[in-house]
């Protein structure tokens, strides 16, 4: 596939191996534990509006990044799309800041798991469970692409299968077949319900929906080591965007009709892994009559943890792989196994996860802190970039005299899909710290923390650029061609 003949990963991945993948970056403990969170801060109404408008982003986002998946099915996704069709800075930019992102968010699973294990074990050492975590994580990722696809697919199905037995449960509680007693609408009417907090609470809401759609664009990076690609990446656009929305927007509903938001569980949820006592879905479940219902919530949380652990050392070994294609990143990682694993790139971003999980136990844990707020725009700086790219592949492949209709996949509602989306993208991400400025002073190390991936990721932009004296890619002049950058 690759133009430069260096492409050896190999098609592994089936069309159910996408689907999962997909989902399973997308549902984890933003959903199982963060949604009450939101619903005490901006009530049912509130929610369920702010979801809504971010999932409506991604819609757009996702199939943005189905055109040029299908079009052109390499690992680099994005980041290359990026260097083809915007700027070669920009690719570079993009690729580090994703690669970066996915490491400390390795690193931020593997003290997430430690702590899932303290619920059951509780004088149990962090070290000990994060170690095995991350060998677990590694070796899944290790022997094949294909691997990483079964284990994923098994993760993604745990998830699937408690939130579709919730949305039946919580029905049944609705009606009041499982209770005795329906509440009806009292708990969409209740004091300031349905959207407690006003305007403001929502575009707080706005964020949180944001992290917790976040890694549906894994569909993107796979799409290189795809089973057939024309056929399997649409599929894979198509239909799991509709499931994962139906998931939380149902989830939403169910948790709306049956719990107040003012619920006091609720209020005082973090959306800390600590909280799946008090999750929304822990405690419906308790309603239920279901025994146990706590240590079957703290088992899916521990998958989702692994799910999004393992995910993240996919992405970022992949990202890494391609950006060593491509002359951005040191030759070494791009080499692989004769299974086709990148094991350079997978060794590299395991170290990396591993150094900064240790940081959490270093001193009081500031610097870990430090790290993880440098990643939190990350994902919204990566989903810019594909409406970007997206807007600017269009225009190329028009301007270079191609047919809409040779297309195997075409997004709809363009231009007004991409630009949508990245008007909504840049909204979230200035609107990260404006929690700042609603006290009777600044925070301002609130406001440093929330923003400073911005500079980050300007660095790497401004210095690639400078350094290489790249240009913004003219329509007439953008590399359509089916593979990798050519390297610098």
């Amino acid at each position: 596939m690759s133009s430069q003949g260096q492409n050896e990963l190999h098609r592994g991945l089936k069309a159910r191996h996408m689907n999962m993948i997909a989902i399973g970056g997308a549902i984890g403990t933003g959903l199982f534990v963060a949604l009450g969170g939101s619903l005490s801060e901006a009530g049912p109404g509130g929610a369920l509006l702010a979801y809504g408008v971010i999932g409506v982003m991604v819609y757009f986002l996702m199939t943005s990044l189905g055109e040029m998946s299908t079009y052109m099915p390499v690992s680099g996704a994005f980041e290359t799309y990026a260097t083809k069709f915007v700027d070669p800075a920009l690719g570079f930019a993009l690729g580090w800041n994703y690669w970066y992102n996915w490491a400390i968010t390795v690193a931020a699973e593997l003290a997430a798991g430690s702590l899932v294990m303290k619920f059951w074990l509780p004088e149990s050492s962090s070290l000990m469970w994060s170690a095995l975590f991350l060998a677990v994580l590694f070796l899944l990722n290790f022997f094949s692409a294909k691997m990483y696809g079964e284990s994923e697919f098994w993760f993604a199905g745990i998830k699937v299968v408690t939130i579709i037995i919730f949305l039946v449960i919580g029905l049944l509680m609705i009606v009041g077949i499982i209770g005795g007693h329906s509440t009806g609408f009292e708990n969409w009417t209740i004091d300031n319900a349905p959207f407690a907090g006003g305007m403001m609470a929502i575009i707080n809401i706005f964020m949180i929906a944001g992290f917790s759609f976040q890694g549906t664009e894994l569909v993107g990076v796979a799409a290189g080591e795809t089973e057939d690609p024309e056929k399997n990446v649409p599929k894979a656009i198509k239909t799991v965007f509709w499931r994962i929305l139906i998931f939380y927007i149902g989830a939403i509903i169910i948790v709306g009709f049956i719990l107040p938001y003012n619920d006091p569980n609720l209020l005082s949820s973090s959306g800390e892994v600590t909280d799946i006592a008090i999750s929304p879905f822990t405690l419906i479940f308790e309603r239920a009559g279901i025994a146990a219902a706590a240590s079957i919530m703290n088992a899916v949380i521990l998958t989702s943890v692994l799910s999004c652990g393992n995910s993240g050392m996919y992405a970022s070994t992949r990202m890494l792989y391609a950006m060593a294609v491509e002359g951005k990143a040191p030759k070494i990682f791009q080499k692989v196994n004769k299974r086709g694993v990148p094991v350079p790139a997978l060794v590299l971003t395991a170290l990396v996860g591993a150094l900064c999980f240790l940081t959490s136990l270093a001193g009081n844990g500031t610097v870990y802190m430090w790290l993880v707020s440098a990643s939190g725009l990350a994902g919204f700086i990566a989903w810019l970039g594909i409406s970007i790219s997206h807007y600017k592949f269009r225009k190329a492949y028009l301007a270079q005299g191609h047919s809409l209709d040779e297309l195997k996949f075409r997004a709809k509602w363009y231009p007004f899909g991409p630009i949508l989306a990245t008007v909504l993208c840049a909204i979230v991400i200035i609107g990260q710290g404006m929690y700042a400025f609603s006290g009777d002073t600044v925070d301002w190390l609130g406001i440093i923390i929330a923003y400073m991936g911005i500079p980050l990721f300007l660095l790497l932009y401004l210095g690639y650029k400078v350094s290489k004296k790249t240009k913004l890619v003219k329509p007439e002049e953008a590399d359509l061609s089916k593979g990798f950058a050519k390297a610098d």
